[in-house]
């Protein structure tokens, strides 16, 4: 690897600042100074209001999106720190900046809309005929230009640069490479990528990141990193929530795989996908995914169990994982251990800043069959899709009545943003768009009973 993971216009701003001398002179690291802007904006905040997987109001057990993304960014902290020491020799010297690294995980779901995927589905519909919604997408607008932060860029103040975060941060967070269709039919899937508004953003993204690449494929170390390490959250902590929850057991996961053919077949594809996309040649069957998921649960007990007791071996971790929380978080803490240890990196030596992280093939397919179990069996049980439904309707009521209102119902921050882009259609509506896509599922429930509801006070400040 002769070239260098980073290099001098990584540091360069949205402002054009330069901000690396500055920076040393008072002790932080230009990543560090980006991680602090983000902790302390209110789209950080507001994701202790937005629900994770469970709501937080049946318990104060479950994680949040806010929880989430800080255990999402000790786990990534622990994977750069694994990989840096495990693979010193063909870094040549140079370290993963783990600053770099925690800021794209307590970034990465900032996008995510109130109630879920089905107030991203009802967002992106709404927006179809005018570059569409999805939560990555959001996620890079927001930090670009929905965040307001006050720069000093010569005489004059600005504040259209979000929170004027360096060139390589915000790379951190473009999982997809690829526009946003602009205009879409009412059939058409949610499409992932950024949005198409913000092509002009990513390409000097890219030039300043990876100046002349031509890959299909833009995505850096750090950006991996959290991927991978969101993936494992999924399968772990939100398990633990779901065990918690009695949503789940070891039983119930088994016996889904076993018997219910929609929930294995997907799983299966989805497990197989990742494989894929990790290019292990070896795909799995459904026998493995049974095996894995015995062989998750009976370390429990600590020695493998022989034949003839598998099944007792489980029944007994069953029994511990659903009735004892320190068993649980133990169980946790082992499995994440184990995977950030499994860790393997992928170089790309013409531009190692675009190199990648995986898992081994056996860390992954334990990953991606829990992580995809849990979504068939939890997210998509009637419990919480009554949920997520309800919510779709709300969000879709207020965005009507806000856009109807020509932005008179937004609070005055928002209405001055409003008045100044009123002329065009689509900017109207992507700025009434990214304010409900600000909302907490509790905000969202609120102001929506104030525009439609019976005995909720009008006169409560926004």
């Amino acid at each position: 690897m002769s070239k260098k993971l980073y290099r001098e216009t990584d540091f360069q701003r949205l402002s054009g600042d330069n901000g690396i001398d500055k920076s040393r002179e008072q002790g932080w690291s230009p990543f560090k100074k980006d991680y602090a802007r983000l902790l302390h904006a209110p789209s950080f905040r507001r994701l202790q209001g937005k629900t994770q997987l469970f709501p937080g109001s049946e318990s104060d057990f479950f994680r949040n999106r806010l929880t989430h993304s800080l255990e999402v960014a000790q786990i990534a902290a622990g994977i750069a720190t694994t990989v840096n020491a495990k693979f010193a020799v063909e870094l040549q010297g140079e370290e993963i900046n783990s600053d770099l690294v925690e800021f794209a995980a307590i970034a990465h779901d900032l996008g995510h809309p109130p109630f879920g995927h089905n107030g991203e589905k009802a967002l992106d519909d709404l927006m179809k005929q005018h570059g569409g919604f999805e939560g990555n997408a959001q996620t890079l607008r927001i930090l670009a230009t929905v965040e307001r932060k006050l720069v000093r860029n010569g005489a004059l103040p600005r504040s259209d640069v979000g929170l004027n975060l360096t060139y390589r941060a915000l790379a951190s967070v473009l999982k997809y490479d690829k526009p946003i269709k602009p205009k879409r039919s009412l059939e058409d899937d949610l499409q992932k990528g950024y949005y198409e508004c913000e092509s002009e953003l990513v390409q000097k993204i890219k030039n300043a990141v990876a100046p002349g690449y031509k890959g299909k494929k833009f995505k850096t170390i750090e950006c991996s990193i959290m991927d991978l390490a969101d993936d494992i959250a999924y399968s772990t902590y939100d398990l633990e929530d779901s065990l918690h929850a009695n949503f789940v057991s070891p039983f119930s996961l088994l016996y889904a795989l076993r018997t219910n053919q929609a929930v294995s077949s997907e799983v299966l594809r989805k497990c197989n996908k990742a494989l894929k996309n990790s290019n292990y040649p070896q795909l799995a069957d459904v026998e493995e995914l049974i095996s894995t998921i015995k062989d998750i649960f009976e370390g429990l007990l600590g020695a493998a169990a022989p034949d003839d007791q598998r099944d007792l071996h489980l029944w007994a971790s069953n029994k511990m994982l659903n009735e004892n929380s320190l068993v649980r978080t133990q169980f946790t803490a082992e499995r994440v251990g184990k995977l950030i240890h499994s860790v393997e990196l992928v170089i790309n030596q013409n531009y190692p800043q675009l190199s990648s992280v995986r898992l081994t093939r056996d860390g992954l397919v334990k990953v991606e069959v829990l992580k995809h179990l849990n979504y068939e069996l939890v997210i998509r049980s009637p419990r919480l899709a009554l949920v997520e439904h309800r919510g779709r309707d709300l969000v879709s009521d207020i965005f009507g009545a806000l856009l109807k209102s020509n932005g008179t119902l937004l609070p005055d921050d928002w209405r001055e943003r409003y008045d100044e882009v009123a002329g065009n259609a689509g900017k109207a509506a992507r700025l009434i768009c990214d304010y409900v896509a600000c909302m907490t599922d509790a905000y969202a429930a609120e102001f929506h009973d104030r525009l439609f509801g019976k005995g909720t006070s009008m006169f409560k400040p926004m």
